[in-house]
């Protein structure tokens, strides 16, 4: 497993303790547009020399779409049951659940991602604003999972639950996604026991945590990264964000100046403010 770390001056990559600069020209799209990315990392690993870790990480995407999925936990479909059955689409998250085609949606470009250490943003129309914490899945060009981020799915649930079709607005804005702090690129599936871990701090006193393994998920990998490719095509590749198991209650909803911090181990922590 080697972590890959965006900085203004270029890659760093990390493995264990050890911490070098690629030894050949990389860049995180030469990664996604590799038929075989992990042993494009490999190369660079072996090939590198020593380096320091950034201060700063950017974001670890170059020209990919994000996309995200939904109602791939239980704890979801209830939550989006919820925020939907004053509108009469309570039913409706459970069939979505239930189906055997999983519910995708369009979640950002890169200028709308978030780096760590920078803001996140919820809507100016909207009162009821949450974190969702999710491992998100690095897919190469031609659909082939070779690796992991932190992402964070910011939602208006006060939108979506007034009419499903809301759901882009709810969803897709300005600094609405955050992904980070590195992409961990390997050819292992992660171990169901991996756990999703989030933080929220208010004023530097936690208002809501909560942690779920990624067990949880209904569905999974290479059936979410199929579905994604299905008669679509990404030529940069894509960031798919699988679904969140953690919803906090209904009486929550995000401030600006709360600190979100998502942890996903062996990755690392995503934090964020809220602006």
């Amino acid at each position: 497993m080697i972590r890959i770390y965006s900085d203004p001056s270029g890659l760093v990559l990390a493995q264990d303790a050890q911490v070098r600069a690629p030894g050949i020209p990389l860049t995180l799209d030469d990664l996604f547009l590799a038929a075989d990315p992990v042993a494009l990392a490999d190369k660079a690993w072996v090939s590198g020399h020593p380096a320091t870790l950034p201060a700063a990480p950017g974001a670890p995407i170059g020209r990919q779409e994000v996309w995200a999925a939904g109602v791939t936990y239980l704890r979801s479909r209830t939550a989006r049951m919820e925020e939907a059955k004053d509108a009469g689409g309570g039913t409706f998250y459970d069939k979505v659940y239930q189906a055997a085609r999983p519910e995708l949606f369009f979640k950002g470009t890169p200028h709308r991602v978030a780096a760590p250490g920078t803001p996140v943003r919820i809507r100016g129309d909207s009162q009821w604003n949450v974190p969702e914490p999710e491992l998100t899945l690095a897919l190469n060009r031609d659909g082939r999972l070779f690796g992991y981020t932190v992402g964070n799915d910011m939602s208006s649930r006060d939108i979506e639950g007034e009419n499903p079709l809301y759901l882009p607005q709810a969803k897709v804005y300005d600094r609405s996604t955050a992904l980070g702090p590195c992409l961990l690129v390997t050819n292992e599936l992660l171990p169901p026991t991996t756990t999703i871990a989030i933080v929220i701090n208010r004023a530097g006193t936690a208002v809501f945590s909560g942690s779920t393994p990624i067990s949880q998920i209904k569905r999974s990998f290479t059936e979410l990264a199929g579905y994604l490719f299905r008669d679509n095509s990404f030529p940069h590749g894509a960031y798919l964000l699988t679904g969140t198991g953690i919803v906090p209650p209904e009486a929550f909803t995000l401030r600006a100046g709360d600190e979100i911090r998502i942890t996903i181990e062996p990755i690392g922590t995503l934090v964020n403010t809220v602006a």
